[in-house]
């Protein structure tokens, strides 16, 4: 059939030739044509249109329904859709859609087509073209699994890099193990689930998993290495194990036939080795929903995949054994308890930074001194490895062997200082020192490079203890200046002294002043009670720090009650009143007579008085006489001068006509001990004179 309706038998020249020369180039140019009749329900084909149709002559019934035969039926409804949408609209349309063949082939076709109305505007006729679009859209197919591949290859290398940016942060297994298994990455990878499986002794352990039911991880945790599984497969073989189908996986692993109801929509699965240093560490498997294949591509990113997750957990399982070496070495170097003293209750807390799992310098300490003082110390080694643990331990132990022997504080320092030095590790130190009497309240503080301590008075007060601060352990000090200073504080019955590492206070996000004042309010507020003051400060400081660093915390508190105030007597001597000299000796007097200890009076009186001259002659300003009763051993009396001038005494050569330079001689024939503390702003020189001493 070459025309839809009758030749036109009009004049000459107006015959048959436009309509068979329309049809001829319609032919030549692989297309055919139609006439849908609206009223009579007909659609005619021309020949060239019915071979795009795949039929022979005779065989259309010029029913629409029998060309809705051959098309897909997928199809079909969409292009019922778009013609009635074209009828409605009174205008055309354009459409593709497939047709099977005789010989079972699919042909792509095009169909366009105008709607043609009467003077009613009636739709009465459709009237256009068709044509085999096989080619066209062959291309078309092959530009977009192109573009398909492209996208392919993109999302693969996406897949790598969020591997790598989920991996670059961690640090221990559990680290990796947590970043492997979140809900994303999982959904990234185009998986339904993960295992992540480490190779311990002979045996699979699962260290981590997501999609996984628990019943397959409590029965197949710690499995053996030579069990037929498919994890312990690719371990044992090295090799990838890739399954495609749930029957391939009941015929390979019978076991698990039993666990496949577990995951009903798991269609294919990979587990690939994990290996690291040519050595099996571990193994990852994955499961995938409405997957059949794994193309060549995705088994290659899957490798690279493995070889990256291998790197980390290699890295990591270092980090472990180093950081459990270092935990084991930093348990033993800690003290393993307290002393327990009369009027004094004492806490301590060591945590561990968060990000580092445990390892660091951090450390304190207490060690109770022959005559009832305590000796408190914390401290942080600089950094975060075995060293660092290492270095603490000594340097705890040489701290408190120091102490123990009785040396001044000041002394004590001094030599930790050239010992943590002289090992010569490339390490320093900061440290706080406290030597508090329990009896007086009296507390000495020196530091190194450490945060002073703060005070909570009994009427919930709180200030940071104003201490000079010296060099950091194991920094060499100006051979001019004295390494380091000290400070006295007297600790009321019913106060808390709180000394603590770096680690509470300081934090990446926050001004160090304002960790400062935070702390100020958490002891504030906090409970009485030493040891729920310690709890509270860690929970409330590691909010504001997060926790990045490791803490030692030691809390001291003098017991509450009425306690006689500690016998102590100090007197201003003034450069400008000579009198002031003599005042100062009475009130010495006065003092010991009302410590009953008149029999210590002339040695005193005499000491005194060449520390104060001394103090006067060679420094511009006023001086302070002090005097106490202590207990170093036995029961003694310390006097102390306090000038301003950093200089300290030295013993000059004096001859029988001399008259001074005798001062320091006297001091070493009638005193036990005597020294010079430096007190930032000046300095201290004290001695002590026992009860043998009248």
């Amino acid at each position: 059939m070459h025309r839809f309706r009758e030749p036109n038998t009009g004049p000459a020249g107006h015959g048959d030739d436009p309509p068979v020369a329309a049809h001829v180039a319609l032919a030549v140019n692989g297309m055919g044509s139609f006439c849908w009749d609206l009223q009579s329900g007909e659609m005619k084909f021309d020949d060239a249109g019915l071979a795009v149709l795949g039929f022979k002559p005779g065989e259309y019934d010029d029913r629409p329904a029998t060309i809705a035969d051959r098309m897909v039926p997928q199809e079909l409804p969409g292009v019922q859709a778009q013609v009635g949408r074209a009828l409605k609209a009174r205008t055309g349309y354009s459409v593709y859609f497939r047709v099977r063949h005789p010989d079972g082939s699919l042909r792509w076709t095009h169909s366009q087509a105008t709607v043609v109305c009467d003077d009613t505007g009636s739709p009465v006729q459709v009237v256009g073209i068709i044509r085999d679009a096989s080619q066209e859209l062959q291309a078309v197919d092959q530009t977009r699994e192109l573009r398909q591949a492209k996208s392919d290859r993109r999302r693969q290398a996406d897949l790598v890099g969020h591997v790598n940016d989920a991996l670059a942060p961690t640090v221990t297994v559990d680290d990796v193990a947590e970043a492997l298994t979140t809900t994303r990455l999982v959904q990234r990878l185009g998986a339904a689930s993960i295992t992540l499986g480490l190779v311990d002794g002979g045996r699979m352990g699962l260290v981590g998993s997501n999609g996984v039911p628990d019943e397959i991880i409590r029965d197949f945790h710690l499995a053996r290495i030579g069990a037929p599984l498919p994890l312990t497969e690719a371990v044992r073989t090295r090799e990838p194990v890739f399954v495609t189908s749930r029957a391939e996986f009941a015929r390979r692993y019978p076991g698990l036939g039993q666990y496949l109801g577990l995951v009903p929509r798991a269609t294919a699965a990979v587990y690939f080795p994990l290996i690291a240093h040519d050595t099996p560490i571990g193994a990852v498997g994955l499961t995938y929903e409405g997957k059949d294949r794994f193309t060549h591509d995705e088994r290659t990113v899957l490798t690279a995949l493995s070889n990256t997750i291998a790197q980390s957990l290699q890295r990591a399982l270092l980090f472990d054994q180093e950081h459990e070496l270092a935990a084991g070495l930093q348990t033993a170097m800690l003290p393993g308890h307290i002393p327990h003293v009369p009027g004094l209750a004492i806490a301590t807390r060591y945590r561990p930074a968060r990000a580092r799992g445990g390892i660091g310098g951090d450390w304190y300490d207490a060690v109770t001194l022959p005559d009832g003082r305590i000796a408190a110390v914390v401290g942080d080694v600089q950094g975060h490895d075995v060293t660092a643990a290492a270095v603490m331990g000594q340097l705890r132990i040489a701290l408190r062997a120091y102490a123990a022997e009785g040396h001044p504080p000041l002394t004590v320092m001094a030599r930790a200082s050239a010992f943590l030095a002289e090992l010569d590790t490339d390490r320093f130190a900061t440290c706080l020192l406290v030597l508090f009497d329990p009896g007086t309240g009296v507390a000495v503080t020196v530091r190194a490079g450490h945060p002073e301590p703060v005070l909570r008075r009994p009427d919930g007060s709180c200030v940071w203890v104003d201490t000079p601060v010296g060099l950091p352990l194991g920094l060499a000090a100006p051979s001019a200046q004295p390494p380091y200073a000290l400070s006295e504080t007297l600790i009321e019955p019913g106060s808390s002294l709180v000394m603590c590492t770096d680690g509470l206070i300081e934090s990446r996000t926050h001004d160090l002043d304002e960790g400062r004042a935070r702390l100020l309010e958490a002891v504030r507020h906090g409970p009485v009670r030493p040891d729920d003051l310690a709890d509270h400060l860690l929970r409330t400081m590691g909010d504001f720090t997060g926790e990045e660093d490791d803490v030692a915390l030691l809390l001291l508190r003098r017991a509450s009650g009425r306690r006689p105030a500690a016998p102590q007597m100090a007197v201003t001597i003034s450069s400008s009143d000579p009198q002031s000299l003599h005042a100062a000796r009475q009130a010495l007097r006065t003092a010991l007579h009302r410590w009953s200890l008149d029999s210590l009076a002339d040695t005193a009186e005499l000491l005194a008085s060449e520390m104060a001259t001394n103090a006067l002659l060679h420094t511009e300003g006023d001086a302070t006489l002090t005097a106490r009763p202590v207990r170093n051993g036995s029961r003694a009396l310390r006097i102390a001068v306090t000038d301003t001038s950093p200089d300290n005494p030295y013993r000059r050569a004096a001859t029988e006509q001399s008259t001074s330079g005798r001062g320091l001689m006297l001091i070493e024939e009638l005193a036990t001990d005597w020294g010079v503390e430096p007190r930032g702003n000046g300095k201290r020189v004290w001695c002590e004179i026992p009860l043998s001493a009248h």
